[in-house]
Parts: structure tokens; sequence; C-alpha cells
């Protein structure tokens, strides 16, 4: 495929990324509380929606990857813009409990076949295994969610009431999102090696022998448990992270500023990536990201207030080059086939733990304070030393 083809393609899915994910894992952070004094219910009923989201979209992941591996990622992403739209209008006409949640249950089941997987699973289908700078690509574009859906939400809910901005989300999934991934290019066949059993090895389709682990079901459970670990951690710090800051000893207005330094810090790193740590295994890459939460960590726990920001950075770059992680270590690892199935059932427990880590994280920020970071360091390093297991053998 000719350069400027992937760049669109990683133009147009990296853009619908975007709208995904503003409209989705964003969305609860500026319209949870307007949503919850309108449905006469507590804030945290409305997040525990989103919980129960999250927990569908980890049941249908592996379905999707399948899907996408058989049929490439086009009809499934386009089918995600419908649920989306769905979704957000079911909020919109939603009068108490029972409506939001079955809005949120079918939200689960769009996010579960429409993020960051699906689209990785996508680009692998379509690229195989020059997929690695395609992926990096999407979440680079993708990287900016927050900064685009967080205004623009707020923006919305101002001028059309919650429930207008549930709306114009909607809108933006039929008249943007779709067009998008439907012009994603069609994969040149239909056939492509079933997903092998976990565990087994796998070979690749139509292209040379490449390396596999030497135990293909201990490299699956390790990597699952280290997205699971990550994943709980930038979970936790996304709800919490301005609050921890206090709790360190800095004040709310430079805790929120601060706290603001982890976008920039992803995207910089993914940048880094993207140019200098491509020319490396991505297994060395996402060690030295697995290290950066803990390191920043351990300085704020010593520094205290002093060392926010670098903590801060610290952690936004980590997480930032995991991301990639995610989307490369299974392709590099495994080969491309089969791989939306796999990615999906490895990121099961990911899923399952991001949902359970605000509750799980802030109990602990209420009871102990900055020291709740301990968990989070110790998980942190615990990962770091199962990405040291893996030992990939060398490509004969």
């Amino acid at each position: 495929m000719r350069p400027s083809s992937l760049r669109w393609t990683v133009a147009r899915l990296g853009s619908a990324q975007t709208l995904a994910w503003a409209s989705s894992y964003y969305l609860p952070a500026m319209l949870a509380a307007p949503m919850a004094r309108d449905l006469g219910v507590a804030t945290p009923t409305v997040f525990a929606a989103f919980s129960v989201a999250l927990i569908v979209s980890a049941l249908l992941g592996p379905l999707a990857g399948r899907a996408i591996d058989r049929h490439g990622g086009r009809p499934v992403l386009v089918a995600t813009n419908l649920l989306f739209a769905a979704s957000l209008a079911g909020m919109a006409l939603a009068q108490g409990p029972v409506g939001l949640f079955v809005a949120w249950v079918l939200m689960g089941v769009a996010m579960g076949s429409g993020l960051y997987e699906a689209g990785f699973a996508t680009l692998v289908r379509l690229y195989g295994r020059g997929a690695r700078g395609a992926i990096t690509g999407i979440t680079l574009i993708a990287g900016f969610a927050s900064t685009v859906g967080w205004p623009l939400s707020a923006w919305m809910e101002v001028h059309w009431g919650w429930r207008g901005a549930c709306v114009g989300w909607a809108a933006l999934h039929l008249l943007v999102g779709l067009p998008l991934n439907g012009w994603l290019p069609r994969i040149e066949s239909a056939e492509m090696a079933p997903a092998p059993p976990v565990g087994a090895p796998v070979a690749t389709t139509g292209m040379p022998a490449s390396p596999t682990p030497d135990h293909p079901l201990r490299t699956t459970v390790v990597l699952s448990f280290v997205f699971a670990v990550t994943w709980f951690t930038s979970t936790a710090m996304a709800a919490h992270l301005p609050r921890l800051l206090q709790a360190s000893g800095t004040s709310l207005q430079a805790a929120v500023a601060m706290a603001a330094l982890v976008g920039p810090a992803q995207v910089a790193a993914r940048l880094l990536e993207f140019g200098c740590l491509r020319r490396l295994h991505p297994l060395l890459s996402a060690r030295l990201a697995a290290a950066a939460h803990p390191a920043g960590a351990a300085l704020l726990m010593v520094l205290g207030g002093p060392a926010a920001a670098l903590f801060t950075m610290l952690h936004g770059a980590g997480n930032g080059i995991l991301t990639i992680a995610k989307g490369t270590l299974p392709l590099v690892l495994f080969g491309p086939a089969g791989y939306g199935a796999r990615q999906g059932l490895m990121m099961v427990p990911a899923r399952v733990a991001q949902a359970f880590a605000p509750v799980l994280f802030g109990m602990l920020l209420d009871g102990l304070g900055a020291a709740a970071l301990w968990l989070t360091t110790l998980l942190g390093v615990v990962a770091l030393g199962a990405l040291w297991v893996l030992r990939p053998r060398p490509t004969p």
C-alpha cells in the first residue's frame, strides 16, 4: 500500500478514535454531575453505570476482535458508530436510573468493539507486521481526545444541557465518525487464519516465519497481567490525580495545573516512540515505560509537593508509551494471525481492572492519603518485573 494511503488511513482512523474516546470514556467527567441532578440519583450512580459499561466492553472485546480478524475493521467500526449514537440518544431520553443503566450497557457494547483494541486490530488486519508505526500514529491523534472532548462536552452542556450534549455527540458519530470509518480501506481478502488457541504458537500468513515466544501461554498471561496493572493505574490516576497531588502537599490550583501535564507528556512520549524508540524492540520501550510511574511515585513520596510536576510528567510519558505497547507487543510477540481475538482476550482483565480502579483507589486515598500511591507503585514494579521475564526468540 502506498505511503500516502497509509497516512490517510491513520488520519481517518485516528480522528474516528478521538471521537469515540471523547464521547464515551471522557464523557462522565463533564456530564455525570448534571446527569445525576436531573435524574434524581447520586453522582456515584452515574459512575457505577460507567463501570458497568467497562465490564460489558471487556466481555465483548474478544468477539469484536474475532469479527475484525474475519471481516476487517471497516464493517465493525461502522457498526460501532451506530451503537455509540444509539447509546448517547438513549442517555438523552433516560428518565431515571433504569434508562441510564440501559444506555450505558449499550455504550459498553460500542466501547468493547470501537476503541483502541478494535483500531489496532483493524490496522494489523490491513498491514500485518507493518502496523506498528500506524498504531503509534492513531494514538498520537487520539491522545488529544480529552483535550477536545472535555471542553466540547462542557460547551454543549452549558448551551444545550446534558441531554443536548448527548444528542450532539450522537450526531457527530453519524455525520463525522460514520464517514471516517466508512472510508477505511477494504481488506484484500476475506480469508485469514483463525485465531489460535491461547497458548499456541502463531504462524503468520503470507509472510516469512516470525519469532514467537518460547512459552506462548506464559507470555499471554504475563501480558494480560501487565495490561491490567497499567490500565488500573492509568484509570486511578485519571480519576484522582488532582486529589492525590493535593494530599502530597500541593494547592488545589497547582494540582489542577500539574494534572493537565499528563496529556502533553503522553503525546511527547508517543512522538519519542515514533521517532527514536521505534528502532528498538517494543519490549524494551515497554520496560522503560513501565518504570516511569514507580520512579515518579518514589520521588513524590520522598520529596512531596516539589516533585509533583515531575511525577505527573513521568506518569503521563509512561502511560503514553504503554498504550502503544498494548497494540504492538502482541503483534511482535505472536504475529498478525488471530491478532484481534487474542488482543480482545488479553484485554479482558484490563477492562475489569479499569472498571474498579476509581472506586478502589478512591477508598485508599480517603483512608491513607498520599500513601495510597504505594499500591500503584508496587503494582508498577511487579509489572516491570513481569516484562523482564518475557524473552522472545531471535528471528531465524
